[in-house]
């Protein structure tokens, strides 16, 4: 006996240990199958119809939002427009173009966001509908006015870079350029949400910060560190519901930026709020949707 079991461990050991596999219901032929994860978004893509027929041609969207500023305890009010629609670009000259018919002509969604505070601030963001050709924004303008100075920024993105000018048009008139390796935009974000939420960045990853951001602490665009997480809406100042939040930290700056959009399509943005320490002070910015056209 002992014999046979020597010649015969190893198989006697296997045998052993499918019989116990089986009595645990531990084998693969025994394991539930696992159900398919439903998907947080179902974007549309740029050819189906729900798509072209909400941004039909020529359509504008424009979105006013109440905004209340709160420094050292402190609370004013503000506004903000924000402005979606579809539009032809020329990815050669990085222009609008009066019609696609151009070989270097896209089609993007532009937004353009203004805000309005003791200053005074403008962004443009041309992002393409195709976002597996065009991961990211081509083109980025912003505009920064206070009392004292008038900021303009321009990126442009050429062979997987950006390229920035900074110019200030203070008494000493500064001009400024620099080139910064493609990562994601902060500007972009709001392109994106309202094209493929699903596809937002999320965990740690890179970017470079808003250009009002840059422009209102007076540092050109650098790239940071950043975390970011899709959640749902917790907060009462929206009563709509199967309403997402992304949310976007910077801990290097002690800055973050919190989103809110629809869950599902056209991804309306109904509300952000933004914290920032500027001349060491905590400020603090909320915008509600005010009105819809």
């Amino acid at each position: 006996m002992n014999h046979f079991i020597r010649n015969n461990f190893l198989a006697i050991w296997v045998t052993m240990a499918v019989i116990f596999a089986f009595a645990r219901k531990a084998t693969v032929y025994q394991q539930e199958p696992k159900k398919p994860e439903t998907p947080l978004f179902t974007s549309p893509s740029a050819t189906e119809k729900v798509f072209t027929n909400y941004w039909s041609a020529g359509k504008t969207e424009t979105s006013t939002y109440q905004i209340q500023e709160e420094i050292a305890g402190k609370i004013t009010q503000a506004e903000a427009t924000l402005t979606f629609a579809i539009k032809p670009f020329d990815t050669d000259k990085q222009v609008e173009t009066p019609s696609n018919q151009s070989s270097e002509a896209i089609n993007v969604l532009k937004m353009s966001l203004q805000e309005k505070y003791d200053f005074s601030a403008i962004s443009t963001v041309y992002a393409p509908l195709d976002i597996k050709l065009f991961p990211h924004a081509p083109k980025v303008t912003h505009s920064f006015q206070s009392l004292s100075n008038l900021l303009v920024y321009q990126l442009n993105q050429h062979n997987r870079a950006y390229q920035i000018e900074e110019k200030s048009y203070a008494n000493n008139k500064v001009s400024k350029s620099l080139e910064l390796k493609r990562v994601w935009l902060e500007d972009e974000i709001w392109n994106r949400i309202r094209l493929s939420p699903e596809t937002l960045p999320q965990d740690e990853f890179e970017i470079i910060p808003s250009l009002k951001f840059c422009s209102e602490t007076q540092q050109s665009p650098t790239i940071q560190q950043a975390k970011g997480e899709i959640k749902d809406y917790t907060g009462t100042a929206l009563q709509e519901k199967d309403l997402k939040v992304y949310a976007l930290n910077y801990p290097a700056t002690q800055r973050s930026i919190e989103i809110v959009f629809q869950k599902n399509f056209p991804y309306k943005i109904l509300a952000w709020t933004e914290k920032v320490l500027l001349n060491k002070q905590l400020t603090t910015r909320q915008a509600v949707l005010k009105k819809a056209l």
